[in-house]
This record gives structure tokens, sequence and C-alpha cells, in this order.
């Protein structure tokens, strides 16, 4: 407030009033930079300021309207402006506008609102957002380190690319789209990259390799463990029939609704059925008597027992965990479902 004359300081109740008025030093025009002190006229801004003893703090501000003196210029007349203090087009104070943005910055709308409510600022939801959405995103240089994956604005509509500094954890951009176009012009307009994190695409790896033909490439560690996973997954799922032959016969109603459907797809597909033919007679789905088709033998059918892990309230440490049989629903220890090299670990 240094850059104002203060003029009277009225208690209004509720409401503090502060009358001040710019100094009387020349101004400089905001187009041609030619300093005046011609004065056209006045005028009055009211903005807020930081709250004194949980009651509002109004500033009523007088400020000039200047001419410039430029005949050339064509800012004839311009109204000045308050740095430091008031900010154009604002109507709250520099520093009440710091203290709004600090608290939207960690709460956002509605809880911001709710907590300066308390503070004595009174902040819609919705003039949180704007001054959430106007505070400035700090300038992020370009990483050494650069983690590229695309995101699903809309799943199987519209797309996104997000770009992160993978040393510090921070955003490098977001980019529309996720063709390699969009990919290889970012990295042509930020040299500098040593290191890329991507995905398996082929087309991330051709634009990396074509804007930046010295940068290493290499996967991120979800996509490795993903990947991982799947093929896991299919290996496992490739030798489902060996779990089957491993395990004994299941017994009970469903063990032996199985065997009569196998024997009796077999029966009429032995005697020159069809598919369809067969699924007609049964009742059965299609697919179903293909699967019954394709099993040699009933035992081939049957899946191996499922478990689920259920931690211990205790703890939540595999060896202190119990292995539910989905089938029977019985309890079993971990050492009677885990291999022996996984339990000697």
């Amino acid at each position: 407030m240094s850059s104002l004359l203060i003029e009277d300081v009225e208690d209004a109740g509720d409401t503090i009033v502060v009358r001040a008025r710019t100094r009387s030093e020349p101004v400089a025009c905001p187009r041609c930079g030619e300093e005046t002190s011609h004065v056209h006229g006045y005028h009055e801004r009211t903005p807020a300021d930081v709250p004194v003893d949980g009651r509002r703090v109004v500033v009523k501000m007088r400020v000039r309207r200047m001419r410039c003196p430029a005949l050339d210029c064509q800012t004839q007349t311009f109204r000045e402006q308050v740095p430091g203090v008031l900010e154009r087009y604002q109507r709250r104070i520099t520093r009440l506008t710091g203290q709004v943005s600090a608290t939207v910055r960690e709460l956002a709308g509605r809880a911001g609102s709710r907590l300066l409510a308390a503070l004595g600022i009174s902040v819609s939801r919705h003039t949180a957002l704007r001054a959430l959405m106007a505070i400035r995103l700090p300038d992020v240089g370009v990483p050494r380190i650069l983690g590229i994956d695309d995101f699903a604005l809309r799943k199987g509509l519209v797309y996104a690319r997000m770009l992160i500094d993978a040393e510090s954890g921070r955003r490098a951009g977001v980019l529309e789209g996720r063709t390699a176009a969009v990919a290889e012009d970012w990295l042509r307009r930020h040299p500098g990259v040593e290191i890329v994190c991507r995905d398996g695409s082929g087309a991330y790896g051709e634009a990396v390799k074509s804007a930046l033909p010295d940068a290493a490439q290499c996967g991120d560690r979800w996509h490795l463990w993903h990947l991982l996973g799947e093929a896991a997954a299919k290996e496992v799922a490739a030798h489902s029939a060996c779990w089957a032959e491993a395990a004994p016969l299941q017994q009970g109603k469903r063990a032996e609704t199985t065997l009569e459907r196998w024997r009796q797809v077999h029966d009429l597909r032995s005697r020159g059925a069809g598919l369809m033919d067969c699924s007609r007679r049964l009742g059965l789905s299609l697919n179903t008597v293909k699967r019954y088709d394709r099993a040699e033998e009933p035992g081939r059918l049957q899946r191996a027992p499922q478990y689920l892990c259920v931690p211990t309230i205790s703890s939540t440490s595999r060896d202190q965990a119990i292995f539910v049989d989905r089938a029977t629903g019985a309890s079993l220890p971990p050492y009677a479902v885990l291999p022996e090299d996984d339990r000697l670990r």
C-alpha cells in the first residue's frame, strides 16, 4: 500500500472502509511509454482487502485517468494502474488474491470456499474455481529423462498425451491427440531430451528416432510389468490342461453333469451330427458344444482349483494369509497352496 495515500479509515460495523488515492506522480502511457501528468478525470475503484478481526475490508481507491501527450499515439486516455497493489480488472487487492489462490490450490472449489468464509473472505465455489484456473503454472524446462504415454479423455473417442519428467515426477506437457506426428513435433521444439521412457508402440519409437536420433529409448516400469503379466497369463492358459491332468477328477453334481454332456456330444458327433444339430438337440449354446467337442476326454474340461487370498487381521503378509478354495469354501494355509520353491523364499 506504499503507492497509495490513506485519507480516511471508517468503521462501518461489519465492514471497515479505507479511503485512499494514488500519488501525484507522472505515469507512463501503456502504449507509447511517454510519461504524462495531465489528468483527464478521476475514477473510484472498490477492491476488497484482507479481513481484519473477521470483518471485511473495502478500499475505496481514487485513481486518475491520464491523457497521453503524444499526438500520434492511438491511446488518447488511459487509467493509471497500481502495480503490486491492484491488478487490472481485479476486485481484490493483490495480497488477498494471494491468500485466495493459496487456499484454493490446496482445497479447490467447495472446500476452499467454506474455509475462506470461516476466515472472513466471501468467495463462492465458482469464484474459487476461477481463482484456481487463474494460477499461472510454473515454467518447466526440458527434462533429461522424458516419460510419454497417452490417456483417454473419453474412452474410445478422445485421447491426449501426457509428458512427464521422470526424474522429478512433474508434468512437462499435455498434448492433444495421440498420433506420432504430435509427439514428434513437440520433441523437435524441445531438444535436449536424452532418454525417452515409452510404451511398446512402434509409432512412438519412430517419432523419437526421427526427432531425437541420439536419444536412448526404454520401456517404463508399468508397461514392463503389464507385458510380463500378460505373457505369464498366456503361458498359464496354454498349460491349463496340464493343471487339469495333475489334479484329481472333481466329484459332485457339476462333475457328473459335465461328464454326461461330454458323452452326449461325442455320441452325437460319432453318428455324424453337426455342431448346430448338437446344440439344438441338447439345448446348449454353440460355443459350449464346441468346447465339449474339442475335449478328447472329460478331464480336459475341468479347471484347476482357484484360490482367493484373504489377509488376516493381524498382518497382510503372504506368510500369514489364508487361502480359500472358491469351489468348496475350505480354508487352506499358504504351504498347502504355494509351490515348494516359492515357500522357501
